[in-house]
């Protein structure tokens, strides 16, 4: 679609000049107004504005509460309370920042299982898959140092924890840990550091946002169906037609975030994180947010030696491959149909899938003993046979559903026109770009 010819016109003799110079305007209308779009996108597909907002609504935030934190282990708890207590409107502030941290995870999990459920990683959309993973391992990062800021019990032994995860790795693993805390323990330097990288770190996630962008406006976006747009009775303008699905998906999404923030603003907290931090006192159970909960369980369902491979290693191993094999998705599925419509097991692999990452993350919030460990074993398993396994052979052995030969077909067939269909595991013929 980015050969599209450019329906932009200024409409004045300022406009022309600024136009001819730098055309940003141009620009803008030509990526978020006659920008053509599949006719046929669904409300999962408003979750990449949904992100937007978030993000911008976090660095808004986050700028404005940094001008009131103190980055010092004497300090950092105490001000914090008085952001809460004596800043204005700085409850808001809090609230807004902490809850918009679950909200962005919330809705960029939703926004990655789209992807895996309609093919949106492959071909020709690999770096555009990459580019959002990348995106998701700066979002962890950030959380992770944006949760040790508040100081409180569960900030400093979250940090504590998450961070001797590294000494598992031998020869680089002590200095690798020495290096993000800044000494030998958690202190004051490890809260700069964290503070330093938590402010920044957003600023590179919007450079890579715009990466993001841009790399799907040249390879185009997908839709339901999975078949490439082949004319123009196959898209409609971005605007007004997606913007006003996207407005009404954001109000919605919107309502529920400002529930929490005014009904529920530490439900998705820890109790222990309203306790200042005590280098001498453990809490009895260390957890880290419930974001990270999959991966959490994931880490500790290792308790066994693989070789040579201790278990602390393997977990921590695990941990990471669990990430990062979301790198190499799109060479994992060797199915040529795209949509999991036309996919019926894997559609059912899929759900399970899901269902199983929501265990998982449950089981990471109990104690690692007795049963937890067991079923937190069968979910890793699990896991990771749906990308290494399950993937691979399913597209090899699967039989898909006759498809549409057009997403216009597809358009009708919903509103019960008729159709004309290709045969299954036929691939539509690519989009002609100029």
């Amino acid at each position: 679609m980015s050969g599209e010819h450019s329906t932009y016109s200024p409409t004045s003799g300022l406009g022309r000049w600024f136009d001819e110079r730098m055309p940003l305007p141009r620009l803008m209308h030509d990526s978020f107004v006659s920008y053509p779009v599949p006719r046929n996108l669904n409300y999962a597909y408003t979750f990449g504005g949904i992100l937007s907002i978030m993000l911008v609504a976090q660095i808004l935030t986050g700028i404005v509460l940094a001008m009131h934190y103190a980055a010092d282990t004497t300090l950092a708890f105490a001000s914090v309370e008085k952001i809460m207590r004596d800043v204005n409107s700085g409850w808001l502030l809090r609230y807004l920042h902490s809850n918009g941290a679950s909200m962005f995870f919330v809705a960029v999990y939703i926004h990655m299982l789209r992807g895996l459920y309609y093919g949106s990683y492959k071909a020709p959309r690999e770096l555009l898959w990459i580019l959002g993973v990348i995106i998701y391992l700066l979002m962890m990062a950030t959380g992770f140092m944006g949760y040790v800021l508040p100081w409180g019990q569960m900030s400093f032994w979250g940090a504590t924890v998450i961070t001797g995860f590294f000494t598992a790795f031998p020869i680089i693993g002590e200095w690798v840990q020495q290096l993000l805390l800044g000494g030998f323990a958690v202190d004051n330097p490890t809260l700069n550091r964290f503070f330093s990288l938590h402010y920044l770190l957003p600023f590179m996630i919007a450079g890579v946002v715009v990466l993001h962008v841009w790399a799907l406006h040249v390879v185009g976006q997908t839709n339901p169906t999975g078949i490439e747009v082949k004319s123009k009775t196959d898209t409609i303008a971005f605007t007004p037609y997606a913007t006003i699905k996207d407005g009404f998906a954001m109000m919605v999404f919107l309502l529920v975030f400002a529930y929490f923030v005014f009904y529920l603003p530490n439900f998705l907290g820890h109790p222990d994180n309203y306790i200042e931090a005590n280098p001498l006192k453990t809490p009895a159970h260390i957890v880290p947010e419930w974001y990270y909960l999959p991966f959490y369980a994931i880490l500790r369902a290792i308790t066994f030696n693989i070789g040579p491979i201790d278990s602390k290693l393997g977990g921590v191993l695990a941990m990471f491959g669990s990430i990062l094999v979301l790198f190499v998705v799109p060479w994992l599925d060797t199915s040529k149909v795209r949509s999991a419509v036309y996919r019926p097991w894997y559609k059912l692999f899929f759900w399970i899938f899901v269902l199983d990452a929501i265990v998982l993350g449950w089981l990471g919030s109990k104690p690692a003993e007795g049963t937890y460990v067991a079923m937190a074993q069968v979910g890793t398993l699990y896991y990771f046979a749906f990308f290494i396994v399950i993937m691979p052979v399913l597209g090899l052995i699967e039989t898909p559903k006759e498809r549409p030969k057009s997403i216009t077909d597809a358009v009708l067939a919903k509103n019960g026109g008729s159709v004309s269909s290709q045969p299954a595991g036929a691939t539509a013929a690519p989009e002609t770009r100029g």
